[in-house]
């Protein structure tokens, strides 16, 4: 089974900016959002994860080696990092939901995250087959892994929610990927979600 996991909250996710490539640790709620993941998620036989702090210290939580993959890193925000969601200009919006290969100035396409992160999750079918393997990565690249075990495009991003420490399981069948379970939470504390 490939379980997906999106890391903990940090403070720019609690101000709502966008958090791309700029590397915080984890802040309060974020340390027991992890924690509770680490509790759900003891005894998988492999974690990998995202090189960016908050999903080192969110992995960090399961206990054991920790294998960093750089195809599992954020999307590159580019010259909109650290912009507040609600600061976005509405024609910037249209222009990113139209079109999965716009970028953002500086930045990386919606479509380029889809392609590395297939390419990651792929090189993991044939260990998932056998074992469980723990993905802790972010937002874009967890929806990707969604499209992905899909086997639909990448602009099905715009049309699911991934909440903060969420956890996703994808079977492989057959050598096939099959959306088992998405954006759990009933791990959280109602207080740490």
């Amino acid at each position: 089974m490939l379980i997906i996991a999106r890391h903990g909250r940090t403070r720019a996710n609690a101000a709502g900016e966008l958090l791309g490539r700029r590397d915080p640790g984890l802040d309060r709620v974020g340390r027991r959002q992890a924690e509770a993941i680490g509790r759900a998620l003891a005894g998988v036989a492999r974690v990998v994860s995202s090189p960016l702090r908050r999903c080192r210290e969110t992995a960090e939580a399961i206990g054991g080696p920790v294998d960093l993959d750089e195809r599992f890193i954020e999307l590159d925000y580019g010259d909109l990092e650290g912009v507040a969601l609600a600061d976005i200009p509405a024609a910037t919006w249209a222009a990113w939901r139209a079109d999965v290969a716009w970028t953002p100035p500086g930045g990386e396409s919606l479509e380029a995250v889809g392609v590395r992160v297939g390419s990651a999750l792929d090189d993991l079918v044939e260990e998932a087959t056998e074992r469980d393997v723990l993905v802790v990565s972010h937002v874009s690249p967890v929806k990707a892994a969604l499209a992905w075990s899909l086997g639909v495009g990448v602009e099905t991003q715009w049309r699911c929610n991934v909440a903060q420490a969420s956890i996703s399981r994808i079977a492989i069948r057959s050598g096939a990927p099959v959306l088992f379970s998405f954006n759990e939470i009933h791990h959280l504390d109602p207080e740490a979600s």
